[in-house]
Order: structure tokens, then sequence, then C-alpha cells
């Protein structure tokens, strides 16, 4: 089992990098946040990866952090959530943002993510309430529904403004779990995400 990479980034895709270790090129699919994270191509770069062995292929997946990879076991392990929409969930939501719907049952932020519909949504919080570490998360007493309604307001504003669904969703999952709930702020800090004021 491949549990870790380190080499040369050759080449970054739209949903994979590859690097060069040993004279060999792997090809590793990742998501997004960890393909925008990555350095310059000719730079080291260290992978925590997984190795998907099909029938028919070998295919390696790659991230940052632990977490990340023990995320994506764990959502393989959802009815009908293949590699693909397991890396397509972490390409649009955070670790802990993935974790807060799921003890929330906010079915609607599951459903935002490109590819999941309300059934697929109520499937991935039912499934996942078992599988996930939940504990010490707020409750929702404390965690804030206001921001959830505000990421919401956040999100239509923002495909108002033209940004694309992916973009907004992409925007709102990259906000930091400590951002206040104030619309006005949070749209200043997409904003920044997406290289403005």
């Amino acid at each position: 089992m491949i549990t870790s990479l380190r080499g040369i980034l050759i080449e970054i895709g739209p949903d994979h990098l590859v690097v060069e270790t040993g004279g060999i090129g792997y090809l590793i699919y990742a998501p997004r946040p960890v393909l925008s994270s990555l350095g310059e191509i000719g730079g080291t770069v260290f992978m925590q990866t997984l190795l998907v062995v099909r029938e028919d292929a070998l295919t390696l997946y790659g991230f940052t952090t632990t977490e990340q990879r023990s995320l994506f076991a764990t959502l393989l392990g959802v009815t009908g959530i293949g590699p693909k929409g397991a890396l397509n969930l972490l390409s649009f939501i955070a670790p802990a943002e993935l974790r807060l719907a799921v003890a929330h049952d906010d079915l609607n932020r599951l459903a935002r993510i490109p590819g999941i519909g309300k059934k697929t949504a109520a499937r991935l919080a039912l499934e996942l309430k078992n599988k996930l570490d939940l504990k010490g998360l707020p409750s929702t007493a404390t965690s804030s529904p206001a921001a959830l309604t505000v990421n919401q307001e956040l999100f239509d504003l923002l495909v108002n403004l033209g940004y694309s669904a992916n973009e907004a969703n992409e925007a709102v999952a990259a906000l930091p779990l400590d951002a206040p709930p104030d619309l006005e702020e949070r749209l200043r800090l997409t904003l920044r995400f997406f290289g403005g004021a």
C-alpha cells in the first residue's frame, strides 16, 4: 500500500498532479483545495496517499493531511459514493464543515455540493453519523445556525454577482470556521478568496 509520496512536482491538472520520484512519475488525483495549495512546478511535494484497487485500475489519490485521507476512505464506504464522488465532496466542502453539516443534519449545505442532490445528501448525513468522529463539535444551540443561514445567503449573493455555483461553493467552503456570522464580513473574506479586495 502506498500511504505517502515525496517527489518533484512535474504537472498539475484540473483534478490531478504528477509527482516524479525515483525516476517514476505517479499520477495522483486530488481535491481542488489540495491542488491549489501545491507550490511551483519543479518544487518538492509531500502527499498523504491512498491507493484504490479496482478490477481494471490501480488509482492513487493524494491529500495534504491524514485527516483528509481518512475522510476520503470513510466517504468511499457510503452507499453510492465512489472515488470520484468522494473527491468531489472534498473539493467543495472542508472536512470540519462536512462534520458540522452531518452532525446538524444540514442537508441544504450538503445538497449545494455539485453532484449531490437532496437524496444523496440525506444518505450522506445518515450513513456518516456513525462513521465520523462528531465528538467535541458545537451543539446546534452554540454552533451558530445563524452562520449556516448567512452562508446560504452568501452563496446566493455570489451566484447573483456572476460567480458559478461551483465557485460560490468553493469560496463558502474556504471560509474559516471562526468567521463572524456577518454577511458583509463573509463577503469580504470570499472576495479575498477570489483575489479581490
